[in-house]
């Protein structure tokens, strides 16, 4: 379809759905009347007409009625109408994001039937159980066990870092289910029911005042096999299918990452703060206006190359990229803000929001918001594997560089010694 009847297509349902003037307030830049519209917007009301009508997921299979079959061409212009209009989008970032692509690649046709559509409309949030205490940047060492008895597995251990763990209904796990075979061929993938019986869910308080991660303790938890994501023995296939999709979403603009600033992105940085007479201010704005710019045009020849069905390491390379810019853009935003990024009136960063704990799901581009965001990027260099390990993985897939020796290589995981 032709980008400007998609995006026709897609601005008729908008005019049917939103209240009336949001369009009208958009064009003529009337962000104030958007603002109080959106205010009054049932937010899970909203993400339900969103997800069923495919445009939240457009590029899923229409057949599961959560998506649209668009092409990713098609659904890149659905993404940048839905941002110009404004409109809020599913907070159930690591569904939409992780959980359903690595479904649809890997699921049964009862599981995706089952939990596409919750997905797209937010109303069954994922969370993503991989990192241990004992296996933090050595994802195949990790130990929790899954022991099958009939027709189900019963998984003991423990996860942590887990994003919305407190407000998640399912989990994706990979668990060890062979320990008699080296680490990466004795694991196997399962969705878990966040609220089964043996599920201990602790909240792990940031310094930004939200409690976003947490650790899981699981007990005796029961998975029934139809739940199993994937052959026995292939959790590190699965994995890896989530890992990709998660550097993609951590990648860049439009992405679970962005490029925002407060809520800002850097065009509205740079008007914030306009005019800027210190020189040296104004090189760091041009530069991050220029590796915002390269991010983008990065982004788009990755998109081209998993187009043409070659998947590569472009995930790894722009999710290096867009953590350290974000960083980089955060703390400039910050030193814009001079006293003010130390001191302000109004609300603090501690914002309670309904059922989604303390982490509001909407722009804030005051002060608070913006100390926020700088607070909040220290993690992006950690998430979705830290960037040293996105280095190494670049520097030995791409460059060809040698791994660093495993003395263990091969051996049955049960014989190597785990910390």
């Amino acid at each position: 379809m032709e980008s400007s009847a998609v995006r026709a297509e897609l601005r008729t349902w908008l005019a049917a759905e939103l209240p009336a003037g949001w369009l009208d307030a958009i064009d003529t830049g009337d962000l104030d009347t958007v603002a109080r519209l959106r205010s009054e917007l049932d937010y899970a009301d909203w993400c339900r007409r969103l997800g069923r009508s495919g445009y939240a997921t457009p590029t899923w299979p229409a057949e599961y009625g959560a998506g649209r079959s668009m092409s990713a061409r098609d659904a890149r212009v659905v993404h940048d109408e839905l941002t110009r209009t404004r409109v809020p989008r599913p907070f159930n970032v690591l569904g939409i994001g992780l959980a359903g692509p690595t479904i649809l690649e890997w699921g049964t046709e009862e599981q995706k039937h089952r939990l596409l559509l919750p997905i797209a409309t937010n109303e069954e949030i994922w969370c993503q159980m991989f990192s241990e205490p004992g296996s933090g940047s050595d994802l195949a060492g990790l130990a929790t066990r899954a022991v099958r008895d009939g027709d189900e597995w019963v998984l003991n251990g423990q996860k942590v870092w887990t994003t919305l763990a407190h407000v998640a209904k399912w989990a994706m796990v990979v668990t060890r289910t062979d320990p008699d075979v080296p680490k990466h061929r004795g694991l196997s993938y399962f969705l878990m029911d966040m609220h089964a019986p043996g599920v201990e869910v602790r909240p792990l308080v940031q310094m930004t005042g939200d409690a976003e991660f947490n650790e899981v303790f699981m007990a005796d938890v029961r998975v029934p096999d139809s739940m199993r994501l994937g052959p026995e023995g292939r959790g590190w296939d699965v994995a890896l299918t989530t890992l990709m999709n998660e550097r993609v979403a951590l990648s860049g603009a439009g992405s679970i990452g962005g490029d925002a600033v407060g809520g800002s992105s850097v065009d509205r940085l740079i008007a914030r703060h306009a005019p800027v007479s210190d020189l040296i201010t104004r090189q760091r704005l041009a530069q991050a206006h220029i590796d915002s710019r390269v991010i983008k045009l990065t982004n788009a020849r990755a998109a081209a190359t998993r187009r043409a069905g070659r998947a590569g390491p472009e995930g790894s390379i722009t999710k290096l990229m867009q953590a350290e810019f974000n960083q980089r853009l955060q703390k400039l935003a910050v030193d814009l803000e001079g006293l003010g990024g130390i001191a302000w009136e109004g609300p603090g960063l501690h914002v309670v929001d309904n059922e989604l704990g303390t982490f509001r799901p909407t722009d804030r581009g005051d002060a608070a918001g913006i100390v926020r965001g700088f607070l909040r990027a220290q993690a992006n260099s950690i998430e979705g594997g830290t960037s040293n390990v996105m280095r190494n993985i670049l520097g030995e897939r791409v460059l060809g560089l040698p791994k660093e020796p495993d003395p263990f290589k091969g051996r049955a995981w049960k014989d190597v010694p785990h910390s």
